[in-house]
């Protein structure tokens, strides 16, 4: 019989590649019963790492939510092609968050360090390569930052 207290296996963290994804400027919708919404176009980009390498394609973005409580709830859906020509879809969501002060100087575009606030997504890969099926079954966060023209992701899958 199985302990409760002790757990099955701890999982790791493998890093994948570091995404750099760039980003237009937001569309703000505005105020909604869920929060202020708006999207943000996502334009290309590059992905560099020794598992997995590429381009970001110029299509996508980010529908954002920002809550009461100064939380940014993140949903982006775009594509990568790899070095080999082959396509991933990309599903992430996420959530960014921090000091009301920290995410006014994110918004004014200034440079934060990333340990200043918590921003994180939980990617979901689709591809029809054989090659790369690994990614349609592995589960994978990413740890991410902001900058004024881009996003990066470092990925990361759970092993």
């Amino acid at each position: 019989m199985m302990s409760s207290t002790n757990p099955l296996r701890t999982p790791t963290l493998d890093f994948i590649a570091r995404l750099t994804v760039d980003v237009a400027s937001p569309w703000e919708l505005g105020e909604s019963a869920h929060g202020q919404r708006r999207f943000i176009a996502i334009t290309g980009g590059d992905v560099a790492g020794e598992q997995l390498n590429g381009r970001i394609l110029a299509a996508g973005g980010d529908w954002q939510t920002i809550r009461a409580d100064g939380v940014a709830e993140l949903y982006a859906r775009y594509f990568l092609e790899t070095d080999d020509g082959e396509r991933i879809e990309v599903e992430n969501t996420g959530f960014r968050h921090g000091p009301a002060s920290v995410m006014q100087r994110l918004r004014d575009g200034e440079a934060v360090p990333p340990e200043d606030y918590y921003f994180h997504t939980a990617p979901r890969f689709f591809t029809t390569s054989t090659r790369l099926d690994w990614l349609n079954r592995t589960l994978f966060l990413g740890s991410a930052a902001r900058t004024r023209d881009n996003v990066i992701i470092d990925l990361f899958a759970v092993g």
